[in-house]
Order: structure tokens, then C-alpha cells, then sequence
């Protein structure tokens, strides 16, 4: 994909179904009772993934553009599948499942690409073999494939050293094949779409909070059944992210983002475009589904560095390529720390963006856990190594409409992971 700098972008768009969400809508919707309607799935890669793992696993799914009907079998309804389980380039689809299939009576292998397979499973290894599950890395390096065999679960209670939405939910998940109540407390509260969802579908959860402190707990106790939900998934702010930051960096731009979800365990990115002066404001502000959800409107701003770290970082990981490229076009120095779970995404993307950045003429510096970016300094046109990441492909495509020349975005077919009509949006701002 070659692309050049514009100016002008003006209208609105709409953003396809949240990612997280619609993973754990198929997840929940097959170990429920009954049927399962999701409205504005998101049919990325990554969540088809989903699809076809519980497919395999005895799930009636039905497709009819993106409602999506699942015919549950209820919570011990799955069956063995006949052979091993593709997740693809999911990592929640691995590690979610993962808590799922422990707790079955049957025995299975799962395995993904080479990106997926080299990514750290061990997080979730060991909670789960500390509640008594049979799992295992086959290679005994860690990572994917995974063998899961049969096993009797108890509830634990478990520190987690990461404030990990994947990590927890896999345990929640467990908990609930565990004899016994099963909590998670996190260093600060992770994405809590899980907890929110499986509240909806009538499990018996529970949150808490300390006083004082960013730590969260979520207690899960077993119970008789899940239920069948309709959903309507809302827009992925993730995706909406590179929207907003083309509204406030490319010259005499306004942009509508309608029906986006805007958790506040997932709208980081939000109170750093303020921080950074830019002109944001909320409308049509709603909940549905336990989900918050509005329409953004962003206006081109004259944006100033600042600094990202400490309990905001978890709730805008996967939006740190596009900051990093907002902080490019700012004024001023922005630092971003306490993001060193950049290094085991689809890239370490602290390599990537950096890299990328600084072939865009950029002054930039990696850090162990994050980057320092100076801005303001006029960015040049390149060819930008994706390494099939899709979130440095989306992001460095927004660089290059301020960028001076023409710049080539590798791989970009990559985006497919998780918004494949990404380029076919931007074309109705033109």
C-alpha cells in the first residue's frame, strides 16, 4: 500500500464491532444454554479464529454477514474436537480458551501461526496448573502448541504480576469448571469486558476494589448454567483510534466516530489525546449491555508532548503505535514508560515503532519499557516495515498522510486481523 500526506479529511464513519467483545460473545455464547445473537461482530481474522476453534469443539455457528447466531451446548456441553485447534494470530483466542478447555473431560492441542507461537503462554500455564489443570507447552519453551488434557480443577486465589485482561479472563474462565470460588486480583484493573459479559450471562461474579490502592480483584464462583444473550458489539475503540488521530493530525480535518465503545478500562487513549490539547468531545454518551458507548467527534489540534505511564498503560496498550505517531506531529517531548508488555505482542513493538519512526526522520528513543519521542519535526515519506503487525501497519498508514512523499506500507494486507475494511473507511473521508 503507497500512500501520501492529504489534507481534509471530513465526514463520518462507523467502526466495526469491538475485537474483545466479539471474541468472548462466541466464547460465552457456546458454553451458555440456548442461543446466542451477536449483532456487529467484527469478522477480523482473529475473531473468525474464534469462530472456527468452537466450531471444531461442537458449536452450531451460524453467519449471516455480522449477526452471528450461536447455538450453545451449555457449560459442559463442548465436545473433543478431531484434530488440533487452529487459533491462528489470536492470542486471546489462546489464552482464553485455554481456561475453557481445562476444565473438560477430553484432551486437545492447540496451536497458532509462527507469530502466535512465539508468544508467551507461561502466564497462563501456571495459574491454571496451580488449579489443577493437565497443561502443557510442547516444545517446553513456554509457548504455543499447547496440550490440555483432562483434569479436576479447584478454585485458587491468584496474584497476578501483570495487569493482563487475557490472563485474567483465562482464570475467570476456569473458575468456573473449579470446585470452588476462583479470584484474580491484578496490580490495576485490566479490561473488564469479561467480567461485565459473564455477568450477562448469568454467572455468579463478583469485583472489588482496594481502598487506597489501583488493585482489583474478581471473584467467580461455578454455577449450574450460562444463558443465551442477544448483544449488539460496539465499535472497537482500538479502531477508532487511528480515525482520531487522523482528525486531530492531518491540516483542516473533522471527523464523526460513530457508536464507539468507550469502557473506561479501554479509553486511555482518550484522556491522553486531552492531555496532548487535543479537541475532542463526546456525544450521544449511552450503556448498552453494561458497555459505555458514544459518538467522538474530533477537529484537527494543535497537539504538545506529554507523558503516558503507571495504571493508564493497560488501558491503552494496544493503542501505543498510534500515540507514538501523534507524539511524532506534537510539540515537545513525549515520554511513554511502564509499557514493556509491547514486547510480547504480535512484534515487540517498541522495536517496530521505533524503527519505523525513526526511518520517517523522527527523533525517537526505546527505552526497556517504552519510548521517548521527540515531535514536532517534519516527517518524511518511507517504507515502513510491518513485520505483519496490523496495528503498525493502521498506525504508520495515519503517519503517512502527514508525512512529506510517498510512503510504503509492507504486508498491509495485514490489517485483515483485526479491520480488513480499514483502507475502504478512510476513502469516505476523501
Amino acid at each position: 500500500m503507497e500512500l501520501t500526506n492529504i489534507t481534509g479529511l471530513r465526514g463520518e464513519v462507523t467502526i466495526p464491532g469491538d475485537k474483545s467483545i466479539s471474541h468472548r460473545c462466541i466464547m460465552f455464547g457456546s458454553i451458555a444454554k440456548g442461543i446466542t445473537e451477536i449483532h456487529n461482530f467484527l469478522e477480523g481474522a482473529d475473531c473468525l479464529a474464534t469462530i472456527n476453534c468452537f466450531r471444531r469443539l461442537g458449536i452450531d455457528i451460524q453467519q449471516n454477514g455480522d449477526v452471528i447466531t450461536v447455538h450453545g451446548n451449555g457449560l459442559h456441553g463442548l465436545r473433543a474436537p478431531n484434530d488440533i485447534l487452529d487459533v491462528g494470530n489470536s492470542g486471546t483466542t489462546t489464552r482464553l480458551i485455554s481456561g475453557i478447555l481445562a476444565g473438560q473431560p477430553f484432551d486437545c492441542k492447540l496451536s497458532g501461526d509462527h507469530s502466535l507461537n512465539s508468544r508467551p503462554m507461561k502466564r497462563i500455564i501456571d495459574p491454571l496448573t496451580e488449579m489443577g489443570a493437565n497443561i502443557s507447552s510442547i516444545l517446553r519453551n513456554g509457548c504455543a502448541p499447547l496440550y490440555i488434557a483432562k483434569g479436576k480443577l479447584h478454585g485458587i486465589h491468584y496474584e497476578s504480576p501483570v495487569a493482563s485482561a487475557q490472563v485474567k479472563s483465562c482464570i475467570l474462565l476456569a473458575g468456573l469448571y473449579a470446585d470452588g470460588e476462583t479470584s484474580v486480583t491484578e496490580p490495576s484493573l485490566s479490561r473488564n469486558h469479561t467480567e461485565l459479559m459473564l455477568k450477562e450471562f448469568g454467572a455468579d461474579l463478583r469485583t472489588a476494589h482496594e481502598l487506597d490502592s489501583t488493585r482489583a480483584t474478581a471473584y467467580i464462583r461455578p454455577c449450574e448454567e450460562l444463558y443465551g444473550q442477544k448483544i449488539t458489539v460496539p465499535g472497537d475503540i482500538s479502531s477508532a483510534a487511528y480515525f482520531i488521530a487522523a482528525g486531530l493530525i492531518v491540516p483542516d480535518s473533522e471527523i464523526l466516530i460513530k457508536n464507539t465503545g468507550i469502557n473506561p478500562t479501554r479509553a486511555g487513549i482518550l484522556k491522553v489525546c486531552e492531555d496532548m490539547g487535543g479537541d475532542i468531545t463526546l456525544l450521544n454518551e449511552r450503556i448498552e449491555g453494561g458497555e459505555r458507548i458514544a459518538d467522538i467527534l474530533v477537529r484537527t489540534s494543535k497537539l504538545h508532548g506529554t507523558t503516558i505511564e503507571g495504571d493508564i498503560i493497560p488501558t491503552l496498550i494496544d493503542e501505543i503505535p498510534i500515540i507514538a505517531v501523534m507524539a511524532a506531529a506534537a510539540e515537545g517531548t513525549t515520554v511513554i514508560r511502564d509499557a514493556s508488555e509491547l514486547k510480547v505482542k504480535e512484534t515487540d513493538r517498541i522495536e517496530t515503532v521505533t524503527d519505523n519512526l525513526a526511518a520517517m526522520g523522527c527523533r525517537v528513543t526505546p527505552t526497556f519499557d517504552g519510548m521517548i519521542i521527540d515531535g514536532g519535526r517534519p516527517l518524511n515519506g518511507a517504507t515502513i516495515h510491518t513485520l505483519l503487525d496490523h496495528r503498525i501497519a493502521m498506525a504508520f498508514s495515519i503517519a503517512a498522510l502527514i508525512a512529506e512523499g510517498n510512503t510504503n506500507i509492507l504486508d498491509s494486507h495485514c490489517v485483515n486481523v483485526s479491520y480488513p475494511a480499514f483502507y475502504d473507511t478512510f476513502e469516505q473521508l476523501l
